[in-house]
């Protein structure tokens, strides 16, 4: 069998600055000192290919051929290969890239009769390729998608949760054991989103095969409008907590949910970004917005006592509706780093009743599978459903 392997280079590393998105600002990001996300994920996912591979039992009669550039868009990620599994190059990447080259990539792939395509980025880079298929005719629009997540946002269906997720649900196809569906290509309306609405939406259609384990749906609205009461009994929590403990530093996550929440404490946060809300040095509540992740080493190594111990700090983060992701969709600016200094005990969900039907867990992809581990192995996270109501939510493992 032969997949297809596209990488977008430039995807996902404007998270942790705090970019909304990387379309256009690549180059700004890497003159910041961003490294590649997009490609170490996808070389995590072929690894754990690999590996999966060598342990099926024989159960795949043919050898998987690996079909790509050579360079940092495909061949530069494909680090094990081995009997069963082989890299073969149809073209170099170029010294720079933009969405035209995943244009030409796929379209490349088309032709190389791939049966399918594992690709790294985020929403942006899934447009691209959808496009690129839809332009090849309609028996192309039937290769399936893999997508591994690279990007900041990733709000498609056709994303796998983790990088080893994405392994899973490639060698689950080749073996035959999923069938392919239809899913929905979503992405954030730009145009709205610039007067202030973070609004999701339909680009188009794409196959991807169908784990409701391993891959993530697509993003969903779930707020409605009769939870305004809910939206004030959440806020007026957070109130009571800094009102009982004046040294309490509040890291407020992105998404719809904490925006309105914020409004009834009058707080206006940032809606795709990260804002931290703690005491200063004359003991009046600081609001720094729009935080990016050396900003919130920054903000959290000042608040600790004479002693240099860390005063009390609460992270709170609002599942994303319909994939259940508390962290690693929208806000990588929590990296592993981060996380490690705010400490899972500090982490609070928030969510609305709406939000809450169907969420029978979270998911977490902190992009180090040790960090990963330690969160799946508390098994549970507190999640805050209304005012000094809370309930214990599963986490989901990779």
């Amino acid at each position: 069998m032969r997949i297809g392997v596209v990488v977008n280079p430039d995807a996902g590393l404007g998270g942790k600055l705090g970019f909304k998105g990387s379309d256009g600002r690549a180059s700004e990001a890497r003159a910041a000192g961003a490294e590649d996300r997009a490609g170490p994920r996808m070389n995590h996912a072929l690894n754990a290919f690999s590996t999966l591979l060598q342990g099926s039992l024989n159960r795949t009669e043919s050898n998987i051929t690996l079909v790509g550039w050579e360079g940092r868009m495909g061949g530069t990620w494909v680090s094990e290969q081995n009997d069963k599994l082989s890299f073969e190059p149809i073209g170099t990447t170029p010294e720079t890239t933009a969405d035209s080259d995943t244009h030409d990539l796929v379209c490349a792939l088309v032709k190389a009769e791939v049966e399918a395509i594992l690709y790294a980025g985020g929403d942006g880079t899934t447009r691209d390729i959808v496009n690129a298929l839809e332009s090849m005719g309609a028996k192309a629009q039937e290769v399936p998608l893999i997508g591994v997540p690279g990007g900041v946002k990733m709000h498609s269906g056709c994303f796998a949760t983790t990088p080893k997720a994405a392994a899973e649900v490639a060698l689950s196809f080749i073996l035959g054991d999923l069938r392919c569906a239809i899913t929905e290509v979503m992405d954030l309306d730009e145009d709205v989103y610039q007067e202030g609405v973070w609004k999701v939406r339909m680009y188009g259609e794409a196959w991807t095969p169908s784990s409701p384990r391993f891959m993530q749906g697509a993003k969903e609205q779930v707020e409605r409008s009769s939870e305004v009461d809910t939206i004030e009994g959440l806020a007026h929590h957070v109130q009571t907590l800094l009102e009982d403990n004046p040294d309490l530093m509040i890291v407020w996550g992105s998404g719809g949910t904490l925006r309105r929440m914020g409004e009834h404490v009058n707080l206006e946060l940032t809606l795709l970004g990260i804002d931290a809300q703690g005491p200063d040095i004359d003991g009046q509540r600081t609001l720094y917005a729009d935080l990016n992740e050396q900003d919130l080493l920054s903000v959290l190594a000042k608040h600790v006592d004479e002693n240099g111990a860390p005063k009390p700090r609460l992270l709170l983060l609002s599942p994303m509706g319909g994939q259940g992701f508390l962290i690693g969709r929208g806000n990588l600016q929590l990296s592993p780093e981060v996380l490690r200094v705010i400490e899972f005990e500090n982490i609070l969900g928030v969510a609305t009743p709406a939000k809450l039907i169907g969420l029978q867990a979270v998911r977490i992809d902190t992009g180090d599978p040790e960090l990963d581990s330690e969160f799946q192995a508390k098994r549970f996270v507190k999640i805050l459903q209304g005012f000094r109501t809370t309930r214990l939510i599963r986490i989901e493992e990779a």
